[in-house]
């Protein structure tokens, strides 16, 4: 291979190691700056109004809510492949009305599911607190990212709707033409609360933490720097080997 041909690979190599390696920092930072603005908000606790709640300008951000209201008579929501603690479930999430008005979608926390995939029962996934009006409190979050949206969003199965993605479009339209206006974020309900299931108040479940993704750049930086030096070893050899211009001459 000609040593012009061999860079010119090396520098498309490196640049493409480069790229990954900077796309992974900003993911960092990314994951970073969201982790202190939930901190913050969880720090103080200060509730807003629901208003904000109901705000798609606020759809990306973090909010502390509290709220009166009951939750409506649709069955719950289950949403399919939800890893916890390397264990397979459902996240269970309700329409919750506020007195004040609208509707807010609660993540109820995580079920497990049994080896043979039977979805929760109507008495697990029930409880009193359906039929009277408490408080709510949580963080308001970004509905989980949908991925690759492939298929029907949601299929009723035993009298419960099994999600493979939160679609709000589509949660609205279940709601009939009837239905209140929905927040566009979802109520991650505070884990002292005596109802739903097992929760926190993570905001990057079943995703990398950001130094994940700093030893991920390390090592496509480190890619690039191989390849930077193998072409300058390849560069050096081949220069040795080259027999010199006057030799030639005087042969």
């Amino acid at each position: 291979m000609p040593l012009a041909v061999g860079w010119v690979l090396a520098l498309l190599l490196m640049a493409a190691f480069s790229a990954l390696g900077s796309w992974q920092l900003q993911r960092m930072g990314y994951k970073r700056t969201l982790l202190d603005e939930v901190a913050a908000v969880l720090a103080q606790r200060s509730p807003v109004p629901l208003a904000t709640a109901l705000d798609p300008a606020r759809t990306g951000g973090y909010d502390w809510i509290e709220l009166d209201g009951r939750f409506a008579a649709q069955p719950p929501l289950l949403l399919d492949n939800q890893l916890r603690e390397g264990q397979a479930g459902v996240r269970v999430y309700r329409l919750f009305l506020p007195a004040q008005g609208g509707s807010i979608l609660v993540d109820m926390g995580w079920l497990s599911l049994q080896g043979r995939r039977v979805l929760p029962s109507a008495q697990v996934l029930g409880g009193a607190f359906l039929d009277q009006s408490l408080p709510l409190r949580g963080l308001l979050a970004p509905p989980p990212p949908a991925g690759l949206a492939l298929g029907q969003a949601m299929g009723e199965q035993d009298g419960t709707w099994l999600l493979t993605r939160i679609d709000m479009d589509a949660i609205v339209a279940l709601q009939g033409p009837a239905g209140t206006p929905l927040a566009p974020r979802v109520l991650k309900l505070d884990p002292d609360l005596p109802i739903g299931f097992e929760r926190d108040l993570e905001i990057l479940p079943n995703t990398m933490p950001p130094d994940r993704h700093m030893g991920y750049a390390v090592q496509w930086f480190g890619l690039a720097l191989a390849v930077l030096v193998t072409a300058l070893v390849l560069t050096l050899r081949s220069r040795r080997r080259t027999p010199p211009l006057h030799g030639k001459m005087d042969a």
